[in-house]
């Protein structure tokens, strides 16, 4: 089986883990750029608020996306491209149609049942985790300086911390993002630290940060059959996902995960 599958059910296309289907009270999914309101560059379905997107536009869409995975609220964080990680808990229900972003950070982890953990990527890696043992999510968002600080691993380590977990029993699903094919970095000397070059192509400036996050997951117990790629590049599909590597401007997609 694809390990990550279409939802054909939904009114607006959206793709699932198919390890994940296996737990009924998790709903999650990953949003592609079509079935939203959004005008061109932002073109359809963004959920950013900081890419020149009109409000309206953008509440439709989150509106949208909400009647799709259900639950309370949909929760996002003002990512910021580090590793602070962000603990859901006693969140009150806000009657706002637009509300903040519930904290500064590029992770957040919940038990809270209701809550809908919203990444949002254009490239970036949105990387779901799931314990269905603990009954623990999380959403980390995990671009190259992300990758660069280790967000995913650090999240796998204050899972187990903060909540029991045990690694072993962790799924964790990397959606769509810039690909090996794609991601070149002609600076990486000065961007990326040198115990990490070992995951360049030889022949060129790219990176492999699939492989790298698969890595970092692994290095904390996860274990790599519980880990599953969507395989998919961003920048090579940049009709069906947001990429900012193809056009600069333009929009962010959401990838969501909640307890029932």
């Amino acid at each position: 089986m694809n390990p990550l599958i279409p939802n054909r059910n939904s009114k607006i296309p959206h793709f699932q883990f198919s390890h994940f289907l296996e737990f009924p009270f998790v709903s999650h999914g990953i949003f592609s750029r079509i079935g939203g309101v959004s005008a061109p560059p932002n073109e359809a379905l963004n959920v950013s608020l900081n890419t020149g997107d009109s409000i309206h536009h953008v509440l439709e869409n989150r509106r949208r996306i909400h009647s799709c995975v259900g639950g309370k609220d949909l929760v996002f964080m003002n990512q910021v491209h580090g590793d602070h990680i962000l603990v859901l808990e006693d969140y009150a229900s806000t009657s706002s149609d637009l509300p903040g972003p519930y904290g500064t950070g590029d992770a957040i982890i919940t038990r809270e049942q209701g809550r809908n953990i919203v990444v949002q990527v254009a490239d970036c890696q949105p990387v779901l985790l799931l314990d269905p043992v603990q009954k623990v999510v999380a959403g980390v968002h995990s671009g190259w300086r992300g990758s660069v600080l280790n967000i995913a691993g650090k999240t796998v380590a204050f899972m187990r911390e903060k909540f029991n977990c045990n690694p072993a029993d962790i799924k964790a699903g990397i959606g769509p993002s810039l690909g090996p094919c794609c991601s070149e970095f002609l600076n990486y000397q000065q961007e990326i630290p040198e115990f990490l070059w070992k995951y360049k192509d030889p022949k060129t400036e790219n990176f492999d940060f699939w492989s790298l996050t698969i890595d970092q997951l692994t290095q904390e117990g996860v274990s790599g059959k519980n880990i599953h790629g969507s395989g998919i590049c961003t920048k090579c599909h940049s009709e069906q996902f947001f990429s900012y590597r193809k056009h600069r401007q333009t929009g962010r997609l959401a990838a969501v995960i909640g307890l029932i």
